[in-house]
This record gives C-alpha cells, structure tokens and sequence, in this order.
C-alpha cells in the first residue's frame, strides 16, 4: 500500500470516520436496490451431474417420448397389519387424493396397483401398497412443497391404523428445502455468539470485539447484496449450501484478518505513540501477507470453475466475492473503526497496557524446543500426522443423499418401509432405453428383456418394455437386488448399457442408441464426473498455491516442502474425519464433494498461516540471521496465529449442528484440519524443517543480514 494512499484514507481520525461513513453508506444503497439473496438462491443443480451426461440425456429422451410420464413422482407407501387394513387405507387414500385433485391441478395423475402396468406395487403378501402421485411444477418452488405438504396431510388423515409416508422425488425434494431452511437462523447466531465470546477472551476489550465483528458484518452484506445482482442476472448460482459455509468462512477469515492487523497495532504503538502513524506502520507490516492471503483463498475458489460438475462449478464464485470482500474491508474499514474509537478501543485496558502485550511465554518455550531439538519436532508431527492419515483405510463415498439427512424425515422413513417391504431396490429403479434408427422395423424387444434379466445384480425387468410415442425407443424398467445408491449399483449402470447394446445387435438392430436413466445412472455421472475433478480442482490448487508462496518468498525450495506439509495435512484430516464419522459414527460415507471441499478450503485457509509465519521471517531476515529470524518470526507470530486458528475451527465447528451430514462431516473435518495446522503443521512441523535447512530455506534467494547477534531465547 503506497503511504499516500494510506495517509488519504487513515491520516487523521475525521479521514478514519469518513471511511466508515461511506461504507455504511455504500452497503445501505447496495441493500436497497439487490434483490434478497434467499429470493435468488437456486437449490435445481445442487446435486445434477453434467449437462452432457447420458443420465441427463436420458432424462430429455424421456420426456420427448414418454410426456405422460412427465411431472415428478411422489410414492405413497401404506403397510397395514394385514391385506384387509392395507387395501381399506389404499383405497380410502387414493379417493382422498382424486378428491383434492378438483382443487390442485398441481396434481395430474394417480397410479394403483389396480391401474395398468401397477402390478409391482402390491407386494405378494398384500400386506404392503404403494401409490405413485405424479406432480408438476418446479420442486423447488414453495407451491409445489405446499402441495407435498398437502398431499402428506391427507395421507395422514385417510391411512388410519394403517403406517403410511410420502417419499419418492418429489418428497425428498421437500424434505431437502426445510431440512436446509432449519439450520440456517441457527448457525448465524451460533457463530456470533461463538465468535464474540473468543474474541472476548482473546482481545480483553468489548470494543475489539465490535469492531472485529463490524468488519465481517459490513464484508457478508457487500457479498450478499453484490452475489444476489450477480446471481439474479444470470452470472453463477447460489445455493443454500454455499449461502451456509459463507457465513462461517467470513466470520472466520474476517476475525482472523482483524487479529493480524490489531496484532501489528499493537505492536507500533509500542514504538510509536501517534495513532494515525502506527497503524499506517502495522498496515505497511501485514499488507503483503493479508494481500497474498486473499489472493490465494479467491484463486482456490475460483480454480472450481475448472469443474465440470454443477455443484462444484457453483460453488467458488460466490466465496470469492466473499472473500475479496473481507480483504477489502480489512484494509480499509476495519482500521478506520480502530482510530475511530481512539484511546478506547482496548478498554477497559489501556493503550500502553495493550502494546505491551506482545509475544508470549508460551510460543518462547516453542520456538526454544524446535530451536533445540528439530529432528525431534520433525519426525514426532510426521509419526502423528501418518497415524492420521491410517484412518483413511476405511474411507468410502456415500451417493445416498436421503440418508445424509440428520434428522428423520418422512421421506427417509417411506424409503425404508419400501426397502422392507419390496426390497431394496424398488427405492429408485432404473430405466434403459433403447432407440432404433429411423427405417428400421420393429425387433424382438423380449430378446433384450432376457439379456438385461440377465445381469448380476438385478431383482427383475419390468413384464414388458413400453414404446415411446415416436415408436422407435423403448424403455425397461430394471430393479437391483441391492441399494441403487451403492458402489455396486451405480457399478452396474455401464453393465447394463453395454447387455443392452450387444442384445440389440443380436436382434439385427444395428446402431441402437442405448441410454439408462434414473437415480442410479445419475449418481453414477456425478461420480464420473468428480473423480475427474478431483484430481483436476486438486492440481490447479496446488499450482496456485505454490505460485502465490514462490512470489512473495522469491524461493523455489520453499514452496515444495510447504506444499508437502499442506497435503499431509489434508491426509491426516479427511483420515481421522472418516475414522470419527464412519467407522465410529457409522455414517454410510463420506459425503462424495465433502472431500474436494475440504481440499480447497484447507489448503487455501492452511496456507494463510504459513503466509503469516513466513511473511515475518522473511522481514526479520532483515536484521537477524536466519536461526534467530525464525524464533523472532516463531515468537511474534505464534500466538495471533493461534488465536486467528482456534476462531476460524471454531466458525466451521459450527456446521456441525446442522441436519445435514455433508455440512456435519465438512465442519467436523474443517475444525480438525484448522486446528492441526495452528498447533501442529505451522508451529512445529514447518519450523522444524526450517531450522534443519538453515541458510537454504529460502533457496535461492540470499539472506542479507544487517549483521546482529543471535537473540538469546529470554530476550526474544
């Protein structure tokens, strides 16, 4: 930052308070011309897989041939105690719906067991029934979930003694909206009050915390309001997932961005007494760290538009802004606030009291052990860290979104009661569809049925195949014998595929197109598609990352072995996340994007702390030789890291309360990792490597030292 612009906006306390004021200013006028961003928010392509995928393709075929089947489906499950109770409730339920059907159009179509083509809705027994309620309109319209909600309340009402529930697509769309909308008040006052009662602790000063919590609230409304135009004409989508780790990200980076700069502060205000001076002075400090900081978290997020998955795509530019909203705000607005309270901004503590703080008895004794004893630190944190990482062995992938839901839902419970009754996979079937050429005349469709019946893991084929509307695509209804949200289903969609296609030209249909749709197939490209991007997102990270690192180092050495510790890191995190969430938690999996967010935020969020430490090394390389520069840097350094470490575990903590296992395990896996990198990779580990590479730990660039003597550790 220059000292002109510096003086303009900090050089007086009136210049400080006209900051502020334009900044409310600004964020009041953004606020009344943006739409509100939960008007804008679309939650459709949270969980689609790409556009060009065959699911989808199959989808479209479907919908051109097959339009009766359009709408989407709600199952109503009914078991009574015997067939008698069972049939009495069907039927009572199915005249209640007709009856309602007058005065929702919403509702276009009823399927019994009793209609054509629904004699697998009846299990043998009779014991259990299901009736399929076709719906139109968007699901994730607020209409559209009055009228689930509605059908939910006559089936409550008609099933009497019998046990009865609303699932299917259309009722998992409907749990999905409120289980997402129920957490939300939750984890905004969460996260306040957590985060204020830290940096009550940490700052000793009400004032602190106000301006620490100011500046965050200014950067989330800038982001909001800004997102919400951005999203509203067409720029990216926001959904409510990302809407939710925005507001734990910005309040973490935001206080973590204050603590650096009061830090500083503090700091000069020891050596210079005039306000306005010593701030310029702690900006001129922390400006090239907080600046590479942001740049390498906006970088990372935007590096998901590399993705070609919906979600992940969707996800990095709305942080971003965040972010780079945060960023300038800590440079502007947060210092301003600081001169604008004066001498009261460390009541009830004093200006002298407050400077006088710096360093810490503790970070001494820390940097005196990796001092004395480096290999020691150095092979120690990397036994622990691999011990970690063992607990990936048990690591796997879970595509069943129902069953990530930590709260019971009527849908999850219908999907249960129809595993029991019909069998696992009557949950979601899966459809083929086989197209003929034009010209072509009609073949033995029953030659393709045997061949797909066939086929390891299927339950059974649908009696017969139906013909589209155009006479060339006919689709079979195929049921697994197992989950058609497990590995091995979602396996067996290329299975089925390529059966299908070799029974076509058997038949002497030469070029059949063959696609498979449903739930299985579609969670079989999302698969597809984020194992590419994993590696893909993985890559450019890092690529990043070390870029960002080798500029404001000027080292090549550096940025390897910093990269190395960022990625034991990530290992040793998503280990011991999968150890406490699925094999002592028993979740059925890591949740299957949980993995690349983790990778993205802690190398992104990690990597601050080592901006921070290595910023000030390379400062006090300047006057100290590189042994006692890494004490002084150790020292100063570890204890706003610390605290910047334990505020930003604890805001992502705070997605542990919310009723979604994707949102459980990325907060649960985002603390450990935060929390590893502030007390074991950034203090320790990096250090230690340091200490051990000595004079070449910046590699190649040459440390020039205005020649003083190595501090002794009680005078550091």
């Amino acid at each position: 930052m220059k000292s002109r612009f510096m003086n303009t906006l900090f050089g007086s306390r009136r210049r400080a308070g006209i900051v502020v004021l334009l900044w409310i200013v600004l964020v009041g006028a953004l606020a009344s011309i943006a739409p509100a961003l939960e008007d804008v928010e679309n939650n459709a392509g949270a969980n689609d897989p790409p556009a060009s995928s065959e699911s989808v393709q199959a989808a479209e075929l479907a919908a051109r041939e097959f339009p009766r089947n359009e709408g989407t489906p709600a199952i109503v499950v009914v078991r009574g105690a015997d067939r008698a109770e069972t049939s009495a409730a069907v039927d009572r339920i199915t005249a209640s719906i007709d009856g309602a059907r007058v005065d929702n159009p919403s509702i276009a179509a009823v399927v019994t067991a009793d209609s054509p083509g629904g004699v697998d809705l009846r299990t043998a027994d009779d014991d259990s029934e299901m009736v399929v309620v076709s719906l139109t309109g968007d699901p994730t319209d607020e209409s559209f979930q009055d009228t689930v909600g509605t059908l939910r309340d006559l089936v409550g009402e008609a099933a009497g003694p019998a046990d009865a529930a609303v699932t299917g697509p259309a009722g998992i769309a409907t749990d999905t909206v409120k289980v997402f909308s129920s957490g939300d008040k939750i984890l905004l006052l969460g996260t306040i009050l957590l985060v204020a009662i830290i940096l009550l602790v940490i700052y000793r000063s009400p004032v602190l915390v106000v301006v620490a919590l100011a500046g965050v609230g200014v950067a989330m409304r800038l982001a909001e309001t800004v997102g919400a135009m951005m999203a509203d004409a067409g720029w990216f989508d926001v959904s409510s997932q990302t809407a939710s780790i925005m507001t734990v990200l910005l309040f973490g980076v935001g206080t973590d961005y204050a603590l650096i700069v009061t830090a500083r502060y503090r700091e000069a205000l020891a050596e210079e007494p005039d306000r306005s001076a010593a701030m310029m002075r702690a900006l001129r400090g922390v400006s090239e760290a907080i600046l590479s900081s942001v740049s390498t978290i906006v970088l990372a997020m935007l590096a998901l538009l590399a993705a070609i998955s919906p979600a992940l795509r969707g996800f990095g530019p709305y942080l971003a802004l965040g972010v780079a909203s945060m960023g300038l705000v800590a440079f502007t607005f947060t210092p301003a606030l600081m001169l604008l309270f004066g001498g009261k901004l460390f009541w009830p503590s004093t200006t002298r009291a407050a400077s006088s703080r710096v360093g810490g008895k503790v970070w001494e004794r820390v940097a005196d052990l990796v001092d004395r004893s480096p290999k020691t630190v150095l092979v120690s944190t990397l036994l622990g860290l691999l011990v970690m990482t063992a607990g990936l062995a048990g690591y796997r992938e879970s595509f069943d979104f129902i069953s990530g839901f930590r709260i019971d839902t009527q849908s999850e419970s219908g999907q249960n009661m129809i595993a029991d009754a019909f069998g696992p996979g009557e949950i979601a079937p899966s459809t083929v569809y086989v197209t003929t050429p034009p010209g072509t005349p009609p073949p033995d469709w029953n030659q393709i049925t045997s061949r797909l019946s066939d086929v390891d893991g299927v339950a059974r084929v649908g009696e017969r195949p139906e013909v589209g509307a155009g006479g060339t695509t006919a689709a079979f209804q195929i049921v697994f014998t197992d989950n058609p949200y497990s590995p091995e289903a979602l396996d067996r969609v290329d299975t089925l595929a390529a059966a299908a296609q070799s029974a076509a030209a058997d038949a002497g249909i030469a070029d059949a197109q063959v696609l498979v749709g449903g739930e299985s197939a579609h969670a079989a490209d999302i698969r597809s598609a984020l194992d590419r991007d994993n590696w893909v997102v993985a890559a450019l990270v890092l690529v990043i990352v070390a870029a960002v690192l080798a500029l404001l180092l000027r080292s090549v050495l550096a940025p390897l072995y910093l990269i190395g510790t960022l990625v034991l890191s990530f290992t040793a995190t998503l280990g011991l996340t999968t150890f406490v969430t699925v094999t002592v938690l028993g979740d059925a999996g890591i949740g299957n994007r949980v993995a690349v967010y983790i990778f993205v935020f802690l190398v992104a969020l990690g990597v601050d702390y080592t901006i921070f430490l290595m910023s000030r090394y390379r400062q006090e390389l300047s006057t100290h030789p590189p042994r006692a520069a890494l004490r002084v840097a150790l020292t100063r350094s570890g204890g706003v890291i610390s605290s910047a470490g334990l505020i930003l575990a604890a805001t992502f903590a705070v997605l542990t309360t919310q009723p979604i296992r994707e949102l459980f395990q990325f907060g649960l896996a985002m603390a450990i990792g935060i929390l590893l990198d502030t007390f074991v990779v950034r203090p320790l580990l990096v250090p230690a490597i340091m200490r051990l590479l000595g004079d070449r730990a910046l590699w190649p660039s040459v440390v020039e030292t205005r020649a003083k003597p190595v501090m002794a550790p009680s005078h550091v």
